[in-house]
């Protein structure tokens, strides 16, 4: 939900009045310090303001002699906050549906919209889930770096429906994603920080020769006319030759850059597809892979199921080396993925436990995965092998690297992955464990600090 990011002893109300403006920290879950307050909550970290969770406040009544509550899309959106956190999803909803129909502000429907889809998230409804989140994308500036980090939506990222929506995001525009695509393109220049100026001197080089062109046609022209005074014409023939070669030349360079780009955004968006996609370690936990990151190097072995149990006895007899390098098998059998079920409140497993390893609503999400304790914990609970959960998204991204990299869909692969979760490596058939020994430092080695 909306909250999920800020432990209850943390969260900070925004309260505003006619009068003036002061910041407060609430008790856990809901807090009401005056009335006719409306209560905000800055998601700092994704740079998004939505409604924070507060008991429903009556509103006082424009009579002096009623007291009697008022309902407001406000109220509706806390309220369904509060039933949330109770595990009244159906009745959440409900209040969710009715804030919409009170005249709310853009506000307080990004708000209602937003956690209405943690809702459906939370009941397994990836469309209508999928459905409240573009609406909220496309009219009310959601930020998608929201929907990426909550880990209430950990369901829906495990299901199709989020793929498609990051598809469309990534392709940005006015509709929905902007500020997405605008994330993939920053991070794609920092990867290629010289691209801007390279296209720049293609840019000022094209201009430069198409201005001699327009010079030289005319040149040209009289030079196979002839006559007195007429220009040589094999040299202005050369010249306009050079100038042309020169424009089709840097207009192509500038289409290789703007494609290798667009390979590049699609490289990095598969990235963040595969950081979302979740496991179960031996401890039963449920993780998303992003939650490992500079803690393991998973190596993902994905093939027929011949090929996995092949290459996980092969690799056991490096089992102590591997280990020391923080290796994680994560064996993915392909054709398999569309036999599992999804279950509601999970990451689409048939374990009726699933939920309950999720993060808890109102868990302070970001600071359990970085502290020292959790990291440390964390880090206890991995072995040597993890499980995958929703075996359809992993075998989808990984028919996605196959066809980016040229390989056959369906081909027994490896790949191998850094400690900051990109692709280090990959091959095809099973992996030459004794040279990836070879190849990754122990953990505790300079080199592995650096690839953090």
């Amino acid at each position: 939900m909306a909250v999920a990011t800020i432990s209850p002893n943390q969260r900070l109300l925004f309260y505003q009045s006619s009068s003036s403006t002061s910041f407060a920290t609430a008790n856990p879950w809901f807090s009401i310090r005056r009335k006719n307050h409306f209560s905000l909550y800055e998601k700092t970290h994704f740079h998004s303001l939505i409604v924070c969770s507060s008991s429903a406040s009556p509103q006082p009544s424009s009579s002096p002699e009623v007291d009697a509550p008022v309902e407001t899309a406000e109220s509706c959106v806390n309220l369904g906050l509060s039933l949330f956190s109770k595990g009244r999803v159906k009745d959440a909803l409900v209040q969710f549906d009715t804030a919409l129909t009170l005249n709310p502000n853009p506000i307080e429907s990004q708000a209602a919209l937003y956690n209405k889809a943690c809702c459906h998230a939370y009941r397994g409804e990836g469309k209508k889930a999928g459905d409240c989140l573009r609406k909220a994308l496309k009219e009310y500036n959601l930020k998608f770096g929201t929907i990426l980090n909550d880990p209430d939506l950990a369901s829906f990222r495990a299901l199709p429906e989020f793929k498609e929506l990051q598809e469309e995001a990534s392709l940005g525009g006015e509709d929905i994603g902007y500020s997405y695509r605008r994330d993939l393109k920053l991070i794609s220049e920092v990867q290629a920080p010289f691209r801007g100026v390279r296209r720049f001197f293609y840019v000022a080089f094209c201009a430069a020769a198409g201005i001699s062109t327009f010079f030289t046609i005319p040149r040209l022209f009289r030079a196979i006319v002839g006559g007195d005074g007429a220009p040589d014409l094999l040299e202005t023939a050369g010249n306009a030759g050079i100038n042309i070669t020169g424009i089709v030349i840097f207009v192509a360079l500038f289409i290789w850059d703007n494609k290798k780009e667009e390979e590049q955004i699609a490289q990095i968006t598969r990235d963040e597809t595969l950081s979302r996609l979740p496991l179960r370690l031996s401890t039963n936990r449920v993780v998303e892979l992003v939650q490992l990151r500079d803690t393991v190097r998973p190596v993902i072995l994905a093939g027929s199921k011949e090929f996995v149990t092949s290459a996980l006895q092969k690799a056991d007899r490096f089992r102590n080396d591997l280990v020391r390098r923080g290796v994680l098998l994560v064996p993915v059998i392909l054709g398999e993925g569309g036999k599992q079920k999804i279950e509601k409140k999970g990451f689409g497993t048939t374990s009726t436990k699933t939920a309950s390893t999720l993060p808890s609503i109102g868990e302070d999400f970001e600071k359990r995965t970085q502290s020292i304790t959790a990291a440390s914990k964390l880090k206890s609970e991995i072995r040597f092998r993890a499980e995958v959960i929703a075996p359809a998204e992993w075998e989808r991204w990984i028919k996605d690297q196959q066809k980016s990299e040229g390989v056959t869909a369906g081909e027994d692969v490896y790949i191998v992955l850094r400690l900051d979760g990109r692709v280090r490596r990959s091959g095809k058939g099973i992996p030459d464990w004794a040279q990836i020994v070879k190849e990754l430092p122990p953990m505790d080695a300079l080199l592995s600090k650096l690839e953090r």
